[in-house]
């Protein structure tokens, strides 16, 4: 004979024991990562806002330093003004000595020059020995003694001189109008009609007299 228990039995609970605690320890190891994940992040995140702050705070000195200069510089600014006023007015005294050393008196010293032993004219090395080798007779003697010739007057009006002297002999006046030809400061020389005249001497003076253009 065939017996069926219809009564509700009781459920041992061994499955769901077993399967409890794996979920358990996969949820916590979840929370775990994410934790750590979270930590990572918050030490980069800091790092970079700690170098993102060493950075504005070098700009920060940077523009503090210049502050700094630019105070100092409108502390002196008296002082620079002062500096400025003496700097213009040597200038303007180094420019008048330069235009002066340009002008008459730089023509002056030319002429000096001119009649000094063993000076000449102002004039390029190379042009003058370029003038020898075309023409001997366009250059000037070099061991002429300038104690022939005496100059007298010296007068210029409007860039034209006009100077007169005595000399030895015609030599020496041909001598002279040379070196005013070849110098710089002067041309159009040219030369007037003179005349012999008795020294104090015994010997006989030539007038002379010559007429010409300043560049200065």
């Amino acid at each position: 004979m065939i017996r069926v228990n219809l009564l509700p039995q009781k459920r041992t609970g061994r499955g769901t024991g077993a399967a409890g605690p794996q979920t358990s320890q996969k949820w916590l190891l979840a929370v775990l990562g994410v934790l750590v994940v979270e930590i990572v992040l918050l030490f980069l995140f800091h790092q970079t806002k700690v170098e993102e702050l060493d950075e504005q705070t070098k700009r920060n000195q940077q523009v503090q330093s210049q502050i700094e200069d630019i105070k100092k510089l409108v502390a002196s600014h008296d002082e620079v003004k002062k500096a400025l006023v003496v700097l213009r007015a040597r200038e303007d005294a180094i420019s008048k000595l330069q235009s002066g050393r340009a002008g008459p008196t730089a023509v002056l010293l030319e002429v000096s020059q001119l009649l000094t032993p063993g000076r000449g004219p102002t004039i390029d090395k190379d042009v003058y020995e370029q003038k020898k080798k075309e023409n001997p007779l366009s250059v000037y003697n070099p061991g002429w003694d300038s104690r022939r010739l005496w100059l007298l007057s010296y007068v210029e009006s409007e860039r034209t001189v006009r100077m007169e002297g005595l000399a030895r002999d015609a030599s020496d006046v041909y001598e002279v109008a040379q070196r005013f030809k070849l110098s710089p400061y002067f041309y159009d020389v040219q030369l007037l009609p003179g005349r012999k005249q008795a020294g104090q001497t015994s010997m006989e003076l030539a007038t002379f007299a010559l007429q010409m253009k300043v560049r200065y």
